[in-house]
């Protein structure tokens, strides 16, 4: 649902964009896991309740233009990674109107979500354990995790989560992270090196103790793998 913004006219049917994005922060034990951030709606319809950042579509700006713009205003984040997620439409999503929404997903490295607007009204919430969001916004998290879990193997989900380059620790944690499982180190590192999606940079990571671990990175030649069925989890029901 739109966040802040005017209805356009008297419209039967209204449209508007929103957004999921997922960090990796620290949890309350430190360990990283998977955060979204919220807004508070400050006008009716269910005003005072958290939602998904966005806004109504003006008619003479392109989606994902328009996605981008809401997220900027309403939180600050101007991610890299942002992609049409699903398209709600459900004949009672609001109690006052027909709104279809098209969603959109953003995936951010920790350092882009610390610049997050700060004030009363923008918070970042573990993903898994939301608050009762406004609307049906719940249900559109619940789909973007069932979706970014069973993408997981793909390039640029990682690449957008760790950046250029990154250890085999790093990467593990970051699956780890996602799926809400611990993994075997010598078994995730035999399946990553046999998978012919890392390359090594030839470089090893700055500053660690010890022997550096190597440096790698994905080759994103090809992205039209499928993610693999280890990975891939039941979707949610509507």
């Amino acid at each position: 649902m739109p966040h802040q913004t005017e209805a356009p006219g008297d419209a039967v049917t209204r449209l508007a964009v929103s957004t999921v994005i997922f960090a990796l922060r620290p949890d309350h034990t430190g360990r990283p896991a998977l955060w979204t951030p919220l807004v508070r709606r400050t006008r009716e319809p269910q005003r005072g309740l958290w939602a998904l950042p966005g806004g109504w579509l003006p008619p003479a700006e392109e989606l994902e233009a328009a996605a981008a713009r809401t997220l900027r205003l309403t939180t600050g984040l101007a991610p890299k990674y942002l992609e049409q997620l699903y398209t709600f439409g459900e004949v009672d999503r609001s109690p006052d109107a027909r709104v279809v929404s098209v969603v959109y997903w953003a995936l951010v490295q920790s350092d882009e979500a610390a610049r997050t607007t700060a004030g009363p009204n923008v918070r970042w919430v573990p993903a898994d354990t939301l608050p009762g969001l406004a609307f049906d916004h719940n249900r559109i998290v619940e789909y973007a995790l069932w979706r970014l879990r069973t993408k997981l193997e793909y390039a640029q989900i990682a690449h957008a989560f760790l950046g250029e380059t990154f250890t085999l620790a790093e990467l593990r944690e970051v699956v780890e992270a996602v799926l809400q499982r611990p993994i075997d180190p010598a078994n995730f590192r035999r399946a990553m090196l046999a998978s012919g999606r890392l390359i090594e940079t030839g470089e090893r990571l700055a500053g660690a103790r010890h022997r550096p671990p190597k440096l790698y990175r994905y080759d994103t030649s090809d992205l039209t793998a499928e993610p693999s069925a280890s990975l891939t989890r039941e979707r949610p029901a509507s």
